[in-house]
């Protein structure tokens, strides 16, 4: 475990996995998951058995990273930005679901990223799903300001993950769902990660058309039926996206599905 500054002085807590000679592999989370509660990289690094050095973060407000406000995207980039000069000046960059267009933000900011894999980023480009409320943001403030965490995280649940709201009783009783409470402030920052580009409409994308840095992007087999569009959508806009299926993945990232298409994705760098 260690510790690297932020350029705003924000604390960015990792840990790291793997020979430091091998390709390093920064793992960018998605909403609300921290190295307490989602261990998968440590086992990416596991089944990666030694090929890669994987460096897993909490993103800013969760576990065990600082936070100072005002947020905004680019601090975020900036923690990126920090854990790849840690790295040695550059790295792949792994994000999921949110953290995926994290991750390709990094890379349209010019960061020294050798390649992006994004698995499962979650736009809404058709109607498979109903889009993110125009007032979902203001809302998501106000609950957040008012100190309704639960409250809150319902609210990304069902408006922004899409979950049918009568799911909600079970999804409270599991385990992962208080250590979600305790971090539901960043969702706000997933939030903006995310604004305007779950509305349904896959012009949206286009801001990323001039991003050149070689992107994989991986959809799984059994995920929830709006993903496979946004996959093959944003690959389709990037000038070096490559579009690959996962067999029978969910939106899960496990690290024996994963790690053969990304040591493959390292090597052809």
């Amino acid at each position: 475990m260690g510790t690297v500054r932020s350029q705003d002085g924000t604390m960015i807590a990792f840990d790291e996995y793997g020979p430091a000679d091998a390709p390093a592999i920064v793992h960018v989370y998605g909403a609300t998951a921290h190295r307490a509660v989602q261990p998968s990289p440590a086992a990416i690094a596991d089944v990666a058995g030694g090929d890669l050095r994987v460096i897993v973060f909490d993103r800013r407000g969760r576990g065990e990273s600082g936070d100072t406000e005002p947020y905004a995207v680019q601090r975020e980039i900036e923690d990126i930005a920090a854990l790849i000069a840690h790295a040695g000046g550059r790295a792949t960059l792994l994000g999921e679901s949110s953290g995926a267009v994290l991750a390709l933000e990094a890379a349209r900011a010019g960061l020294p990223v050798d390649g992006v894999v994004m698995f499962e980023p979650p736009f809404v480009v058709d109607d498979q799903r109903p889009p993110v409320p125009a007032d979902y943001l203001p809302r998501l403030d106000a609950l957040i300001a008012e100190g309704r965490q639960e409250e809150a995280l319902k609210l990304f649940t069902v408006e922004a993950v899409g979950i049918p709201e009568e799911w909600l009783g079970g999804m409270t009783a599991m385990p992962t769902w208080e250590p979600a409470i305790q971090v539901a402030p960043t969702l706000r920052y997933d939030g903006r990660i995310m604004e305007g580009l779950m509305a349904g409409d896959p012009a949206a994308l286009q801001r990323y058309a001039d991003v050149t840095t070689p992107v994989l992007v991986l959809v799984g087999e059994q995920t929830f039926p709006s993903l496979p569009p946004a996959a093959a959508a944003i690959a389709d806009v990037l000038p070096k996206g490559e579009l690959r299926q996962v067999p029978t993945a969910d939106h899960t990232l496990t690290a024996d599905a994963v790690v053969p298409v990304l040591r493959e994705f390292v090597a052809g760098r």
